[in-house]
């Protein structure tokens, strides 16, 4: 599918976010984060600490007049056409093919990703969505025709999808970019509003990436406020749980069961991708150099950003030597640092203290006898910034119990644990509260499809890691602590709608329904004889059977019924 050559272009304004050229130097305004909330959400760079401005953290009168505002336009958007709503999709993959340099300086600058992460990550799902949507979409939100069972052979049964209103998301910071153009894009597409509270780890970007939704949606004549990104702490979010007509959450566990509680109070749908602790598992007959790459990209992808990575690493013990020693090789050479002031590997940590949190996990591993057996590098960064950064690590000896396999790092960690059989390797992968995805990889397509099936996950690749969320038209979503309902593909985006059965008469006016006789009211004496006799010509065990009760219900169609308030008259 090419882009039409008479899509229009748009003109987003970005004097205020492109880069002024000085992020590696001295003179740039360090900013020192607070540790605890104001009416600002504070931003700023991890990988340098250079100050990027604030934004107001809304108060709850303050989010739901843009729900209420939204809600207007979503009035509106609910009758557009899928026309109009594919320019409106191909307006915005115009401007992200020729604007990736600028989408994914502004996600480096306010996460600490490199651009290459950016692109991987940013760019190409959210393309992939896009593409997905303009040649499926309209066909998965059509009435669908469905069986009407032998009762009803007269009528005609179908499922409609109509738009749920306005949709709220929060969103986490990993992947700003692609967090709020995944959720807005099936939202809008279906015919809703959407407000999206993104990170206050991530805010800065997401209001620069807020001006293109807007634009685009402009130069397709939206109305106005049909998506608004807020801003906020634990407040803002809770407000918008209570104001719109379905939440989709991406975030801890904690937060998500506070999300489910709050929703409960106005029974509205959720949707919660919660924490990851995917298994990726070896077998003795793979190509270990190949799959060590694929480790690597798993569990390193721009430190404390990946999103469903692969933190815990279980390894056939004939081949545990040579992966430890490839995958050490590789950790050893990487280094990280600011990502847009050189070539490097890995950038920074985006969350305040989170590095912290990364060195209890491998210090509470360490003192229960794990070994540290490589250490990438980290170089060229400020002294405001050196807490922003985890060196990639690599851990063997390890086992479950240390909290390292046993909670969420998201952070460049390789803890690698060896297993002997097919059954261990099972056994280890699902114990784990987390249930997000899973790696299995084995030079027998059959045996790592046969272990993958085993695992208690959402999200399974075979000989692959994290593939499957590039194929868009699947679900992504997980079990257990991961969180449940799915977005993405056809279930993510029929999610965004009220799924409505819709029974009528096939042959109408012609033939119409009609009570019969014996169970019209009063009841007739016969009528719960003819009921038996109905059922049976329908579901009757075998033909003769059929026939003989449809022999008798014809019969008692054709007789007078009597009701049976007369008989208990005349008894």
């Amino acid at each position: 599918m090419l882009i039409p050559s008479n899509v229009p272009p748009i003109d987003v304004d970005t004097s205020d976010v492109l880069d002024d050229g000085n992020q590696t130097k001295d003179n740039s305004f360090i900013y020192i984060p607070s540790r605890r909330h104001t009416d600002k959400v504070q931003c700023y760079e991890p990988a340098t600490m250079k100050y990027l401005g604030y934004f107001s953290a809304l108060k709850p009168d303050e989010v739901k007049e843009r729900v209420a505002q939204t809600r207007k336009a979503q009035k509106i958007w609910a009758k557009s056409s899928f026309k109009q709503r594919r320019l409106f999709l191909r307006i915005l993959l115009k401007y992200i093919i020729e604007h990736q340099d600028l989408i994914c300086n502004i996600s480096s600058r306010d996460t600490g990703k490199t651009m290459v992460d950016a692109s991987l990550g940013e760019i190409m799902t959210t393309c992939e969505k896009i593409h997905w949507l303009l040649s499926e979409g309209e066909k998965w939100l059509k009435p669908e025709y469905r069986s009407c069972g032998r009762s009803m052979l007269h009528k005609i049964a179908k499922v409609e999808f109509s738009p749920l209103g306005v949709v709220g998301a929060i969103v986490s910071w990993n992947y700003p970019f692609h967090n709020i153009f995944n959720p807005m894009m099936a939202a809008v597409f279906s015919g809703n509003g959407i407000v999206i509270k993104v990170s206050e780890h991530a805010s800065w970007s997401g209001c620069f990436y807020l001006r293109i939704i807007q634009t685009a949606l402009a130069a397709v004549g939206a109305p106005e406020n049909l998506v608004e990104v807020i801003t906020g702490f634990a407040e803002t979010g809770e407000a918008l749980v209570s104001s719109v007509d379905k939440i989709i959450f991406v975030g801890s566990p904690g937060v998500g069961k506070m999300i489910m509680r709050s929703a409960a109070d106005t029974l509205i749908p959720v949707t919660l991708e919660l924490g990851g602790k995917d298994a990726f598992i070896v077998f003795e007959d793979v190509d270990v150099p190949h799959v060590v790459q694929v480790a690597a990209r798993g569990a390193l992808q721009s430190s404390g950003q990946n999103c469903a990575g692969a933190e815990r690493f279980y390894v056939h013990k004939d081949v545990y030597s040579s992966f430890v020693a490839e995958v050490s090789k590789i950790v050893k050479s990487v280094t990280a640092g600011p990502p847009l002031s050189g070539k490097y590997d890995m950038g920074a940590i985006c969350m305040q203290e989170h590095s912290e949190k990364l060195q209890y996990l491998v210090n509470d591993a360490l003192d229960k006898g794990a070994e540290i057996v490589a250490r990438g590098s980290v170089g060229n960064i400020g002294e405001g910034a050196v807490d922003q950064y985890f060196p990639p690590t690599v851990i063997v000896n390890v086992n479950h119990t240390m909290k390292l396999m046993q909670e969420e790092a998201f952070g460049p960690i390789l803890p690698i644990m060896k297993f002997s059989s097919d059954e261990e390797a099972v056994q280890l992968a699902n114990d784990s509260k987390y249930g997000l995805g899973c790696a299995v990889f084995s030079g027998s397509k059959r045996r790592a499809k046969l272990i993958a099936s085993q695992l208690h996950c959402g999200v399974a690749a075979v000989n692959d890691f994290a593939s499957s969320y590039m194929c868009q038209s699947l679900p992504f979503g997980g079990v257990k602590d991961s969180g449940f309902g799915r977005f993405a593909g056809i279930e993510g985006l029929r999610a965004c709608c009220l799924v409505k059965s819709v029974v009528e008469d096939r042959w109408w006016p012609f033939i119409k329904t009609k009570i019969p006789k014996p169970i019209q009211y009063p009841v007739a004496e016969n009528g719960f004889e003819f009921q038996e006799s109905l059922v049976e010509t329908l579901y009757g065990l075998n033909i003769w059977d059929r026939l003989r009760a449809l022999v008798n219900v014809l019969k008692l169609l054709s007789e007078q019924p009597t009701p049976t308030s007369d008989r208990r008259r005349n008894d």
